[in-house]
């Protein structure tokens, strides 16, 4: 038979998870992308995510880490629609896709073999969505189960969850619809014993609240991790693949330890700045390899580098497990020294200066109209963010000699996280008119520098004047832990070498009445809810000592905004008139503009009965400008009064009177009659066209809305004035015929 008339085998494998609400997701493999070394699809209602991972056949040389790479893509026509710009195709990632890439990345990442070095592609595309399920929550789902089904070494399965709290009650895998109402979102990576990601939002709550929320998400894991499982016995158990990543010595591991440990105790407990430290450990590797041949030593220079690596990350956890003694002299509850300025930038509309030890953060705020808020046009997600918060962090921040490379997925992270933070307190809306960016400079780097970002944001937007709700502060814990004896120290305001060597980096931000943002990576194996419960009291406390500092520069925003900031004003029109204020082809509102010099925006939104109004923002640095444009707004906007003075211009002039133009597109008659008390002959012995003149509108038809208008009305009467004589008119108010015939009219001649 030919190759087009051979039937094509699939080993197809279903498997089905029932959530605790009664929804249920569904595992397909061996239909889609068969040749990647794993592929599943996960389907939840008619959103469906389809997860292919692949891996190199060997390891490139001289890596010694676990080179993983996780990429979350949207595809348009999942939903039904054409993408943006020229190309009308997709293009590089967007922040949201970065983000949900990187959740995935730090729920898979510590459960590689820690020998393992093979280059790792992780590709979850959304091929299919219902606007209703959130497929970020699915990403995490979909990528270990394509590892589950290949031959990778991975020590998983894991699963991720989304938590939301509703009405006081948590909810699992919420839809959009049911987002709106919510105090707290977050979302939970674990294998089926350990958590190992979170990251989410909250409304000040609790801590208490946040562990039942994760309790919660676990149990809903601990499900679909085992309909894994199920699904690796389905389709056999698919052997993992044997690999050597490493050449190991034991007798050069057991000489680097030997040389090298006491001395890195003692360097690790001088309790020095850390580019001393990281100089004299550098030295003493230096030092240890002088006792190598030197034959061999650049052929065991790589070993030597991971045995010594080994040996600093033991003397570091030995001596805070032992002693209670961390790298920088602290106790395991101190927060490093805090010193902060505001109003640093004399030229931003905010700006705050956050240093903590060897960290620091130059912050600024800036505030702009409606037309300055970002605009979101993603598969799912469409809108504009008033709130928005860039986070940057150049090399020289660590001593590095090298150039910025655009934007990094850790900045665009971090930023996240710091956004969730200060969002809640960020006034938005009716509240504030104004589009605000906060930028996040980092200019020194030993460890929290998201959490810094937080601080000095929190200080620059009260520097601003911005209204927020309450102050913001945010920490960064750690965690040493011993599997074999017990012993474990949690650690308040981590060093960037303790988050490094260390077992946990748990960041806690909040206000003083609960909190607002939170993101852990856990890196071992067994970490229980005993030792998270104290480590979030002990962020508390350390939180709460951070704010105490940061309130001593600043202790709320200021009463108004700085004189050079641009000013606001923010009033709502009647629907109707929406029209009359933009003008035809924007020609109204584009000549307020350029003759004000303001920038004025309209957004059409629903009061409170579901009456279409318009919201109004006029923006500018010049008081009079601004006025002028609010008073031409007002006169557009404004409907007449009967008894009602005027002031307008002639537009017209015809033989019974002239029009007036009292108000923008608001004409009335002016008749003859009502020129003057004398008697006027021609309307051009009183007007002329362009002529302003003081009216006084009369009366409003009530049929027609036609205005009648008298300048007679705002004149003196002459004294003894004698109002004319009207002679009466004929019955039937018409004038008589001049043919005298009846009302039939003249007879027509007749024809011959």
């Amino acid at each position: 038979m030919g190759e087009a008339g051979r039937i094509i085998k699939m080993n197809i494998v279903n498997k089905t998870i029932q959530l605790s609400d009664g929804r249920t997701i569904e595992i397909e493999t061996g239909k889609l992308a068969k040749q990647a070394d794993g592929s599943v699809v996960v389907k939840m209602g008619k959103t469906m995510l389809l997860a292919a991972v692949t891996c190199a056949k060997e390891a490139k040389e001289d890596v010694d880490f676990m080179p993983l790479q996780v990429e979350y893509k949207e595809k348009f026509a999942a939903a039904g629609r054409f993408p943006g710009g020229f190309m009308k195709r997709e293009g590089r990632a967007t922040d949201y896709e970065i983000l949900v890439g990187r959740l995935v990345d730090r729920a898979l990442r510590p459960l590689f073999p820690e020998d393992f070095h093979a280059e790792v592609y992780v590709t979850v595309n959304l091929i299919s969505a219902d606007k209703e399920d959130q497929p970020d929550a699915l990403a995490g789902l979909a990528a270990s189960a394509a590892l589950a089904v290949s031959d990778i070494p991975f020590c998983g399965p894991i699963s991720e969850v989304r938590v939301a709290r509703i009405n006081g009650e948590f909810v699992i895998n919420p839809t959009f619809s049911q987002m709106e109402n919510v105090d707290l979102d977050i979302m939970v990576a674990a294998t089926i014993d350990n958590i190992m990601m979170v990251e989410g939002e909250m409304k000040e709550v609790s801590e208490a609240v946040m562990l039942d929320a994760i309790k919660f998400a676990h149990e809903e894991i601990k499900k679909q991790c085992q309909v894994q499982l199920e699904l690796m016995e389905a389709v056999g158990k698919v052997e993992k693949r044997t690999y050597c990543h490493e050449t190991n010595d034991e007798e050069l591991r057991q000489a680097v330890h030997d040389y090298c440990y006491e001395k890195c105790y003692a360097i690790a407990k001088e309790g020095t700045s850390k580019h001393e430290r990281t100089d004299k450990f550098e030295a003493l590797k230096e030092e240890f390899i002088e006792t190598i041949p030197e034959e061999e030593r650049e052929e065991k220079a790589s070993m030597i580098g991971r045995y010594y690596h080994a040996v600093e990350k033991e003397a570091m956890r030995r001596m805070i497990l032992d002693e209670g003694i961390r790298l920088d002299g602290r106790s395991t509850t101190q927060i490093r020294p805090i010193w902060c300025e505001v109003d640093y930038l004399p030229g931003a509309h905010g700006s705050a200066i956050f240093t903590r030890g060897e960290t620091q953060s130059l912050s600024t705020v800036t505030l702009g109209t409606k037309m300055d808020m970002k605009e979101m046009d993603e598969v799912l997600i469409q809108g504009t963010e008033q709130f928005v918060l860039h986070y940057n962090f150049p090399p020289f921040s660590t001593g590095e000699a090298k150039a910025s490379r655009g934007v990094s997925r850790r900045e665009i992270g971090h930023g996240n996280l710091a956004w969730r933070a200060l969002k809640p307190v960020v006034p938005v809306g009716e509240e504030n008119p104004y589009a605000v960016r906060v930028v996040s400079d980092i200019l020194e780097s030993n460890g929290s520098s998201s959490m810094a970002t937080v601080c000095a944001g929190c200080l620059a937007l009260m520097d601003c004047g911005v209204k927020i709700k309450k102050p913001v502060a945010g920490i960064a814990m750690g965690l040493i832990s011993d599997s074999a004896s017990g012993k474990y120290a949690v650690l308040s305001d981590i060093l960037g070498d303790e988050d490094h060597l260390g077992d946990m980096d748990f960041k806690v931000t909040g206000t003083k009445d609960g909190i607002t943002a939170t993101q852990m990576d856990i890196k071992v194996d067994g970490l229980s809810y005993e030792v998270l419960e104290k480590a979030l009291e002990q962020a508390r406390l350390g939180r709460m000592h951070i704010m105490g500092e940061m309130l001593k520069t600043i202790e709320q925003p200021r009463e108004d905004y700085k004189p050079h900031v641009p000013r606001i004003i923010q009033i709502t029109i009647p629907g109707e008139f929406i029209g009359a204020v933009i003008g035809k082809g924007g020609e109204v509102i584009q000549d307020m503009q350029k003759t004000t010099g303001t920038t004025i925006t309209i957004t059409e939104s629903k009061d409170a009965e579901g009456n279409t109004i318009g919201i109004i923002d006029i923006f500018g640095e010049n008081k009079e400008g601004m006025d002028a444009a609010l008073a031409r707004i007002k006169a557009i906007t404004t409907v007449p009064e009967v008894g009602e003075c005027y002031e307008g211009k002639v537009v017209s002039i015809v033989e019974f009177g002239a029009f007036v133009e009292i108000l923008p597109g608001k004409e009335g008659l002016l008749h003859i009659s009502e020129l003057d008390w004398r008697k006027v002959e021609k309307v051009e012995d009183v007007l002329q066209l362009g002529d302003i003149v003081n009216v006084k509108l009369l009366e409003i038809d009530a049929k027609t809305g036609k205005l009648r208008l008298s300048r007679k009305a705002l004149i003196e009467k002459p004294e003894g004035y004698v109002e004319p004589e009207r002679k009466p008119r004929p019955a039937g108010n018409r004038p008589p015929r001049k043919d005298g015939d009846s009302k039939k009219g003249p007879r027509k001649p007749q024809q011959k």
